[in-house]
């Protein structure tokens, strides 16, 4: 079940995948909107996708919701309710459109940025080895500038593109049916038949609490069996009009059949039905002609069993598992309880070494899962899911909210190839969707603060303290950020640099060497320090926290002496 979260505090929507079997059809079939011999639901699909695309269209021609309605009805058949919902899914594409053109815009600018830093770099290589005289140098690295002018050249395009549909306020072009299948369909790889086919393959239908659920896809149960109704809308014809000159139509038949859902959802639909608490249904048609049913419905948060009062239940997210942090209301760690354990997943036991737990008496573990960082698909969803209840789980135990960090990477960006292999492979939102999908269910409070340099503080402040790692060091500081604690410069810091200063200093007797000494870029780095250092606790809590604080310096330190 597919848990939609925007705001912890509102209703959350909860999507349920079923598989709809149409059984009976209408035995009539419209000569005006059938192709030759398709049934009638697929008629349905198909003018309710063309009905989509028409009003995404005439709303960028600025015209009325009220007007499309009208028109919409006549146009392609459909009834009223159909319409409307056809002319919302069009908005909804347009707004989503316009947020990403602002993204697109931000990133675009980064790219450019780099890609003109990446030039110049190239350029002054060239430089040098035309000095050198060296041929085969001079022929690559030629080929790599004329590459990267090339580069610089589509980006800069490509921005001033986007900055004309923002000072026009339109949008980029968009690709019924997907981008990449037209890419196919132009190339030849594929029959324009199937991009066709993936244009007219969904009837969606919004739920109405005034109707006690949905009117036009409506779930019924009989005998713990669940049976699915589609109103065939374009079947429905004209009687006469009623006063305010409005269409008077009769009936419209249905297409039904019995309704598949997994088992442990088969209650909350029961439940649904029982309440007559309206519902959103996405009929769907995949390549190999079945029907899958999307069932969307929201629910009220549950009262909260944690109390924030004892502590948090830190949380710091890798790429292989989490590491969590026991902490009380002081902000320091508090000791398991003596009879606390992690129990072990029922369906990981294909080879030793699955599901692996390491706890720190001193209020400290981590859950590691070895198959997260390289297996895809369903099974890294599937094993997300178990941590997120195994970490929920011990977190009702604790009876302490969870304090996740807010990791924002934005969209991978493509001049940076280790970047993109890390984010590609790390499912961190994946990770902490789960969590907060399950933590929701459950009632277990949830609070997500800042990221910025957790790690680096575990690292210089707490790892060494308390004889952990630098992962427990980081959900410790995350935990304590959700108990507004502030992470002072301590008497024990400056020590510690201070001893690293030293152990840097070269002797006066030796000579310079590769990763040996103290280096320029390190004497820079303590200059700054030394003024940063003294002025940091005065500092408000924003600033102590922002990217380039004292913390920013730190790392680049630490990073520099391994």
């Amino acid at each position: 079940m597919k848990k939609k979260n925007n705001n912890l505090n509102n209703d959350i929507t909860h999507t349920i995948c079923g598989e709809f079997f149409p059984e009976i059809y209408p035995a009539l079939r419209s000569k005006k909107w059938s192709r030759g011999m398709e049934d009638p639901l697929n008629t349905e699909m198909r003018l309710f996708c063309s009905c989509t695309r028409w009003a995404f269209n005439r709303l960028q021609e600025d015209k009325s919701r009220e007007e499309l309605k009208k028109e919409g009805q006549q146009v392609f058949g459909l009834n009223v309710r159909y319409c409307d919902d056809a002319i919302l899914k069009g908005r909804a594409i347009i707004e989503s459109q316009k947020e990403l053109l602002k993204m697109e815009i931000e990133e675009t600018k980064t790219k450019l940025s780099r890609a003109k830093k990446k030039l110049r770099q190239a350029e002054k290589t060239l430089d040098k080895s035309v000095e050198k005289n060296d041929p085969e140098k001079i022929k690559n690295l030629k080929r790599t500038v004329h590459g990267r002018k090339a580069r610089m050249k589509k980006l800069s395009d490509k921005l001033d593109e986007l900055k004309v549909h923002q000072d026009n306020g339109t949008i980029p072009t968009v690709v019924f049916g997907g981008h990449s299948l037209w890419k196919k369909v132009c190339k030849g790889r594929i029959p324009i038949e199937e991009w066709h086919k993936a244009r007219q393959d969904r009837l969606y239908s919004r739920g109405d609490k005034t109707k006690g659920g949905n009117p036009n896809i409506k779930i019924s149960e009989h005998d713990r069996e669940f049976f699915l109704s589609v109103t065939i809308s374009h079947l429905s014809e004209q009687k006469g009009t009623d006063k305010k000159d409005r269409p008077i139509m009769t009936r419209a038949p249905r297409v039904e059949g019995r309704l598949w859902l997994p088992d442990k959802y088969r209650s909350k639909v029961y439940e649904l039905l029982l309440s007559r608490a309206p519902y959103t249904v996405e009929l769907i048609k995949g390549k190999d002609d079945r029907y899958r049913a999307h069932i969307s419905f929201d629910l009220t948060p549950p009262d909260l069993i944690t109390n924030p009062d004892y502590g948090y239940l830190g949380m710091d997210t890798n790429p292989d598992g989490v590491a969590l942090a026991n902490v009380g209301y002081t902000g320091q760690p508090e000791p398991w309880a003596e009879n606390f354990n992690v129990s072990y997943p029922k369906a990981l036991h294909k080879f030793d070494g699955e599901f692996q737990v390491k706890i720190h008496p001193n209020g400290f573990l981590y859950i590691k899962i070895p198959e997260l960082s390289y297996s895809c698909g369903y099974r890294r969803t599937y094993l997300i899911g178990v941590l997120a209840n195994i970490v929920v789980d011990i977190a009702k135990a604790l009876g302490k909210p969870i304090a996740l960090e807010n990791l924002e990477f934005g969209r991978p960006m493509d001049t940076k190839k280790k970047f993109n292999r890390m984010a590609a492979n790390f499912p961190f939102k994946k990770m902490i969707e789960a969590v907060i999908r399950r933590a929701f269910k459950e009632g277990v409070g949830i609070k997500q603060v800042w990221s910025a340099h957790t790690s680096t503080i575990g690292y210089w402040k707490y790892m060494e303290k308390y004889g952990i790692t630098i992962h427990h060091a980081a959900a410790l500081v995350i935990a304590r950020r959700a108990l507004n604690y502030k992470e002072h410069i301590t008497k024990e810091l400056k020590q510690k640099v201070q001893v690293f200063k030293e152990k840097l200093n070269q002797k006066a007797n030796s000579l310079p060497g590769e990763g040996r000494g103290m280096t320029r870029k390190v004497k820079q780095m303590f200059k700054k320090l030394d003024g940063k250092i003294l002025n940091f606790n005065g500092l408000t809590r924003f600033k102590q926290e922002s990217f380039y604080s004292v913390w920013h310096d730190l790392k680049i330190l630490a990073l520099s002496s391994r």
